[in-house]
């Protein structure tokens, strides 16, 4: 029995995504294993984080978002696959954006990738059924899979909901109504069911289990080794035998 070849391996960057409830202190982890470690990977901010101001496509897509939104927390305005679709496109333009960071051999990581956008829009499509909105989010991730390629590596960083409740409204100086946390509730735990469906692409921190110190360790560890052994990015778009977009390197099959 004769089998395909594999795609050659690349000298590219690895792509990493870190996801995680509001509140959780995904980006404060983060920073602290990222500034412990000596080479530093280029940062992507989160959609929450894009300072006014911030030129391209993606910001003025998010603008809209949350014009749309009027003020919601989550950029919840009334459309779950119009926005889907929305925040699929400002990743597709934040990678497109790091594509020449990669290339050089760089790691990215992401602060949140198409992993948040498929947890609260699947929630958003199935309101109290938590099975149907775990099956639309493993369908939306392969919609945005034909986008973009996924990250290499997702860590995900969880804790009790209402922990990270208290947080949020801490460091966003406001109060979430009940159906707000009744909705990080939710997507708590949507988040964990999701990253159990992959664990090859998953890692997670739950700070239930560990202090801030081990999971900033943690983070760190899993950045650092996440390079290497790397297949070639290819446009979902343009079939299994597309050159790299990183190296412009052909597959083995497009190559015979």
């Amino acid at each position: 029995m004769t089998t395909a070849p594999a795609r050659p391996l690349c000298s590219r960057g690895p792509l990493i995504s870190a996801e995680g409830l509001n509140g959780v202190g995904k980006t404060y982890l983060t920073n602290r294993a990222v500034d412990a470690l000596t080479t530093k990977p280029v940062m992507l901010d989160e959609f929450s984080e894009r300072a006014n101001g911030r030129p391209g496509l993606g910001e003025a897509l998010l603008h809209a978002l949350r014009e749309a939104s009027i003020g919601d927390p989550f950029l919840r305005g009334g459309t779950p696959m119009a926005e889907a679709l929305l925040l699929m496109a400002i990743k597709r333009h934040d990678l497109d954006t790091v594509v020449p960071d990669l290339a050089r051999g760089q790691a990215v990581v992401e602060g949140r990738s198409v992993d948040t956008t498929a947890v609260c829009q699947a929630l958003l499509l199935h309101p109290g059924d938590p099975d149907a909105a775990l099956k639309t989010a493993v369908d939306l991730l392969a919609l945005a899979a034909s986008y973009r390629p996924l990250p290499d590596l997702t860590i995900l960083v969880t804790d009790d909901a209402p922990k990270a409740l208290v947080r949020a409204q801490w460091r966003d100086r406001c109060v979430f109504t009940d159906e707000q946390a009744q909705f990080m509730r939710e997507a708590c735990e949507l988040f964990e069911r999701l990253a159990a469906t992959d664990p090859v692409r998953y890692r997670v921190v739950d700070r239930r289990h560990v202090d801030e110190f081990e999971a900033a360790d943690l983070i760190r560890e899993w950045i650092q080794g996440a390079g290497g052994d790397l297949a070639c990015l290819v446009e979902p778009w343009q079939g299994p035998e597309a050159a790299c977009m990183c190296c412009g390197r052909p597959t083995l099959e497009a190559a015979a």
